[in-house]
């Protein structure tokens, strides 16, 4: 089965290039969609070189800044593979956790698989970080009566037709309760897999704010009951 990874950017020109290798370095990827939410900082300059050199990268430019939900639509959209895998352009996620994460789905046992920060070594996050993702957690399983430990994780991973079949609306941060209230609905139970996660600081480029866990909880009770 092909694997496509799923990435989208803004402004990680200190980042890019390393986790473009390391995704490289799996050996198990047919292709990588990058999709540039319109970097800045430098970010689609590195991307536009990398991509002449890559046959497997496949590059896509907005023009304009339409956030990280934006983003993955705009991959699963030019996504190629038979099972799909969306990925940070930080260095908070090891791709070399890829090989656990495609396993359930090759083997046939499910559709979609969540790598979990909670089951796996990691290193320490901030407190109200780690806060904030276990209640947004627990409204989704209380929600739509499921018991994941990690709802708000970056990696998930799903088969193609799943992903593609999802409509996904949400532009920015409603980009992972939506995808997992949808998943959920269809009654598509998730595999969690153990992940390793190296957690940035805001001095390191971290994006994410309480403020926008509001727009989770919103995300979250909006699909549970329209739609």
């Amino acid at each position: 089965m092909k694997l496509s990874v799923v990435m989208p950017v803004f402004n990680e020109k200190d980042t890019i290039r390393e986790i473009l290798d390391q995704v490289r370095g799996v050996n198990m990827v047919s292709q990588i969609v990058v999709v540039d939410d319109f970097s800045t900082d430098g970010t689609r300059e590195v991307l536009q070189e990398e991509a002449t050199r890559d046959e497997t990268l496949t590059l896509i430019l907005h023009d304009r800044n339409r956030g990280k939900g934006a983003g993955v639509r705009s991959g699963i959209e030019r996504a190629t593979g038979d099972i799909i895998i969306i990925q940070d352009a930080d260095l908070e996620y090891d791709p070399r956790d890829y090989p656990a994460l495609i396993r359930p789905i090759v083997e046939g046992r499910v559709k979609v698989v969540y790598g979990s920060r909670f089951l796996g070594p990691r290193k320490n996050m901030l407190f109200w970080h780690m806060f904030g993702n276990k209640f947004l957690t627990l409204v989704t399983n209380i929600l739509y009566d499921s018991t994941l430990s990690d709802m708000e994780t970056c990696y998930k991973v799903m088969r193609a037709d799943v992903a593609k079949s999802l409509d996904i609306q949400s532009n920015r941060w409603g980009i992972d309760p939506e995808i997992t209230a949808k998943v959920l609905k269809r009654r598509n139970r998730i595999f969690e897999v153990p992940i390793s996660y190296y957690g940035r600081e805001y001095e390191e480029g971290k994006k994410v704010s309480w403020r926008d866990g509001f727009v989770v909880l919103w995300t979250l009770f909006k699909y549970r009951f329209v739609g």
